[in-house]
């Protein structure tokens, strides 16, 4: 078990990586698919497009699950040893928010693409 959080850092990054990917792939998709259908079912567009923002939300949530996972990591490893410089704590709880701010910037980058399309679809 205790390996399994060892390897949290990367292993929230990855996941991370892969619902960035999922993200715009997802409603690049159903957007290209939409404009390029001669039926338009533009509700139906709407809803797989909103599906891409709910995914970026989920980024979200798993880089603040990664933070959390983080510090407690940290804290468990403050316990072991002790007394701990406050340089060296702040350094750890600088880390543990990386993935945060990438689980941060996926979802905005979500919404922005998720706001464009249905401006797009909308207009249409």
């Amino acid at each position: 078990m205790k390996e399994l959080f060892h390897m949290g850092g990367p292993l929230f990054m990855s996941i991370l990586s892969i619902l960035l990917i999922v993200v715009v792939v997802w409603i690049i998709y159903h957007f290209i698919k939409y404009a390029g259908s001669s039926a338009h079912n533009k509700e139906e567009a709407l809803r797989k497009i909103k599906y891409g923002r709910s995914i970026g939300l989920f980024a979200l949530i798993t880089g603040i699950l990664g933070q959390l996972i983080g510090l407690f990591m940290a804290f468990a490893t403050i316990e072991k040893i002790g007394d701990i410089s406050p340089p060296i704590m702040m350094g750890g709880i600088k880390v543990s928010m990386i993935p945060t701010l990438y689980g941060i910037s996926i979802y905005l980058i979500s919404l922005l693409l998720w706001f464009v399309t249905s401006i797009i679809i909308e207009k249409k």
